[in-house]
This record gives structure tokens, sequence and C-alpha cells, in this order.
């Protein structure tokens, strides 16, 4: 048992911080304020090879694992992106494994290096708006044709969909009323996003204005069918091998967001004069900081295990919801705190704490919700009754 990172890792967190420090808050602060997509920090990423960071070297990626990402995507959350930065990126670093795992060589070799350089974007639409996390009851519909299938249907939360150039669809090629089990007769598709059948609609929302949430209405767009992954009603067993890495990696980011804020927040501390005396030497401000650095660093640990588990290719799916919820929890304490250390000036956007408030509630909320986290903990390690 060794918590200790490799110095490739070491490396690569080191490497991240230099990157990210061409991008100061200021620009993070400019981009929430116009809700503009970083475009910028998004090629040069792409540029220097990161998002590729867990795809084999033959696609042109790193051939490293979901650990390294997770290391990554935390420390581009930490350098003070926040969720804006790590949603930007987020998509290809864990979105293209289902590729990797379930497709042809072919497919591997067409689909997924334009997405590694930055010559494309991608967008990944499962959630649809009358099903939220019942995945099986999707009714986005593609219906077989010669050579493709037909689609329509709405997809609902759907992110960097008004800027993507390909989109990873789930949709159902057979009747839920006709399959046997109910999470048959899904199919995955990687493809095109043609702006004349598919039509975004932004969300307005609290926070990460810069990368934006989408309501997506799809109108007979053609998928041809050299763009489905896998057998045809094998999406949904396709999709979940995409579900553990994703919980790691929010679980990452957010650990990044919470321990940004405690810094922000312990640095204010120190320079802060109240009573010609720095408030960080009341027991006050610095019992509840201390309480959330080791909070931070707990959920972490959860995190490491899930990601080391998982590029092992053993069961991790507790390890990952648990670590997702943790470390969602504890830096939403850790940001909270933070504002309530700055007082008033944590709400001021210039110190940037309401910002990283703002951005933490999104991990504390997907792509899966605490509550459904606690029934599967509950369920698959406590042994209790399934209670939905």
């Amino acid at each position: 048992m060794d918590f200790s990172p490799t110095s490739d890792q070491v490396h690569i967190r080191d490497a991240i911080f230099r990157h990210c420090a061409q991008f100061s808050d200021d620009y993070w602060l400019d981009r929430d304020r116009s809700g503009e997509f970083p475009g910028d920090f998004y090629t040069s990423m792409a540029e220097a090879g990161w998002l590729g960071v867990a795809m084999p070297e033959a696609v042109g990626g790193a051939g490293l694992g979901i650990t390294e990402a997770a290391i990554m995507m935390q420390a581009v959350a930490e350098a003070g992106g926040g969720m804006t930065a790590a949603s930007t990126i987020h998509g290809p670093v864990f979105s293209l494994e289902p590729i990797e795992l379930f497709g042809s060589d072919e497919q591997k070799a067409r689909m997924i290096p334009p997405v590694l350089s930055g010559a494309e974007k991608m967008c990944f639409a499962v959630t649809e708006p009358n099903t939220g996390l019942d995945t099986t009851k999707l009714k986005t519909a593609a219906k077989k044709v010669d050579g493709g299938y037909l689609v329509n249907g709405d997809k609902i939360w759907i992110t960097n969909a008004h800027v993507a150039d390909r989109m990873m669809l789930l949709a159902r090629t057979t009747p839920l009323e006709a399959v046997t089990r109910k999470t048959d007769g899904l199919s995955l598709f990687f493809t095109r996003l043609d702006r004349d059948h598919v039509e975004h609609r932004l969300i307005p929302k609290m926070g990460r204005h810069a990368v934006g949430s989408n309501m997506v209405f799809i109108n007979d767009l053609f998928i041809p069918d050299d763009d489905r992954i896998g057998g045809e009603g094998d999406g949904f067993r396709i999709i979940l091998k995409g579900l553990n890495p994703e919980r790691i990696l929010l679980g990452a980011e957010a650990i990044g967001i919470g321990r940004n804020a405690i810094q922000r927040a312990a640095r204010y501390a120190r320079e802060r004069i109240v009573f010609d005396r720095p408030i960080g030497m009341n027991q006050g401000i610095q019992h509840p900081l201390a309480k959330c650095w080791m909070q931070l660093e707990a959920a972490n640990l959860m995190v490491m295990k899930a990601a080391t588990l998982f590029d092992r290719g053993e069961d991790c799916g507790v390890e990952a919801n648990a670590g997702k919820y943790l470390a969602a929890e504890s830096a939403f304490e850790a940001c909270h705190t933070a504002m309530l250390t700055l007082g008033g000036m944590g709400y001021a956007q210039e110190y940037h704490v309401e910002r990283l408030l703002r951005e933490v509630l999104i991990p504390r909320t997907a792509p899966v919700s605490p509550h459904m986290i606690l029934n599967f903990i509950a369920e698959r390690v406590l042994e209790l009754p399934k209670s939905y």
C-alpha cells in the first residue's frame, strides 16, 4: 500500500500548473462574465497533448491511465479555473473510452485523433428532459433505415453542444415495450452534429457560464451504420464502462476546487488585520479551515483509490461513487467556509471565492445526485433493499 504519487505523476501535476499559469484568475472571471467559450485554453491543452492523457498512443494519446487523468484534471481545477476550466476539456478526456473499448480499428483511427488534436470538439448526449437518471427510459429514437438510422428526440444538460462538431449519442433502437430487459434496445453512436437537423438552446444557469449547458432538439438526423459503436442494442452496457471514470474525474476536480478555495481563504486570513491582529490567529477562523483541509485530503484518497482500481481492471463502482460523493461534499464545505472567512469580500467577484462556490455545486449535483449515490452504497455495500 503506497500513497505516494510516482515521479511521472508529480511531473504531470507540476506541468499542468505551469501550463495553467498562462490563464490568470482574471481570465476565468472575464469568461464567467461574458459566457465566451475558453477556446484558447482548449486549444492550448489540445496542442500540448493533454486531451489524450488516458488514450492509447496508437490514436494520438499518451497511453496513461485514469489515475493520471484525475491528477491532471484536479490540477486544472486547482490552478484557479475551477469547473469552467475542467469542463472545457473534461469530455474528451473520458468520453472517448467507449470508442477505445468497443469501437473497431477503423472507428478508433477515424474518430479519436481529431478530438485529441483539437480539430474537432465533442459533446456527450445522454440525459433527457423527462427521464433524469432513469436511463433505460430514454425516448430519443433511432429508427433503422437504409445505410443507417434516422434519429428524433430531445436531450438536456448537454455540455458544449453549442460548440461541438461531434456528439456521443445514446438512443433507443428498439422500443422499450419490445425488449426483454429494460437495459436492452439502446444503442450508442458517435457522429457528426449536423446543425441542419440538430438545434441547441443554451440554458441560463447559476455558474460555469463560459461552458454552455444545452437543450438539444434532434429532428430527422441521419447517422450512418459506421458511426454506431458496438452492437445494436448494446449501448447501455457500453455506456456503463464510462461512468466510473466520469465519477472519478468529477471527484478529482471537486477536490481541486476545494483546495483552491482553502488556499485563498488561508492567504486572506494571514493578511487581513482586524483589532490589530490577523484574523488567522483566531481559532474560530483556523479550525473550520483545518477541518476542510482534512476532509478534502481524506476524500482525495478515496478518489485515487478508485482510479487505481480502474486502471488495474478491477471493480471500482463503490469507490468511484464514494469518492465522488465525499469529494463534492467536502469541496462544497471548503468553498462555503472560504466565503465565510473572507466575510463581505467573499461575496465580491474580484476575490473569486463566490465563483468557486457556484461552480462546486456542479460536481455535487452531477453526473449523479448525492441521494442516488447513498442509495447505491446502501444496496451494494450494506446489502439493504432497493428503495426506488
